[in-house]
């Protein structure tokens, strides 16, 4: 739901309205920001982010709870400036940033960098889609500056396959790092770039029906999981 994804935040009301799912709306942008977005000054663009959060969305009264913001595979310098425009707007609000990463790049470290010189608390932040990779050093290099890890796309074997994603979350919690990661499955029920069918894992159902019992079966405990799958999420949105 970012601004240069065509969002339409009444059409997500009316999906929470007919649903049981909380659903959380962002602000920010992905990777193809306007010209407007690129030129106006970042001090502006963050008052827009900031109106979106406490006042509203668009007219309505739907306001977001969360800044995303997209980076390439490397930090471009117009990357930069949308990451310190996000991180005003967070500094300026509390809500948390969530990126989209390139993991094989290590891009979330060049993210952590800009948000930390713009003074933003990186438990605020989760580096997006590092689940990527099966590197734990660079994993566990972003959780030591604080940020959570975003394991989020279970069901894109073709970027990991699932056994490699599973693989990751047992040994960081076997290295004591379960309060520091967030699983997801960055899905979608409609994507037009691609048919979904050659992603047959890739849907909100994979990690409670399939990567959960494996977790368990590797002897990751109940606890632990309550922990990624509870604790973590809300601790994030809470602010604690």
């Amino acid at each position: 739901t970012t601004i240069d994804l065509g969002r339409d935040v009444t059409l997500i009301r009316e999906v929470a309205e007919q649903t049981a799912v909380n659903i959380v709306i962002c602000t920010g942008v992905h990777l193809r920001p306007s010209r407007f977005l690129n030129w106006t000054d970042m001090d502006r663009v963050a008052e827009l982010y900031r109106h979106d959060i406490e006042e509203g969305i668009a007219g309505t009264q739907i306001r977001a709870a969360v800044l995303k913001i997209a980076t390439a595979e490397t930090v471009t310098e117009e990357n930069e400036r949308h990451l310190r425009t996000v991180a005003r707007a967070q500094r300026a609000t509390g809500v948390p940033i969530i990126t989209h990463s390139e993991a094989a790049t290590e891009s979330g470290s060049e993210q952590q960098r800009v948000f930390g010189e713009e003074g933003v608390d990186l438990e605020r932040v989760v580096i997006g889609h590092v689940g990527d990779t099966t590197d734990i050093d660079y994993l566990t290099r972003l959780m030591e500056r604080g940020s959570y890890v975003g394991l989020d796309r279970f069901g894109m074997d073709d970027r990991l396959p699932l056994d490699d994603r599973i693989a990751v979350v047992v040994e960081l919690c076997r290295r004591g790092h379960t309060s520091r990661l967030i699983l997801s499955h960055d899905a979608t029920g409609y994507f037009d770039v691609e048919p979904l069918d050659e992603r047959p894992l890739w849907n909100y159902e994979t990690i409670p029906t399939i990567v959960v019992p494996r977790l368990l079966e590797a002897g990751v405990s109940e606890q632990q999981v309550h922990t990624m799958m509870v604790e973590n999420p809300r601790r994030l949105f809470e602010g604690g």
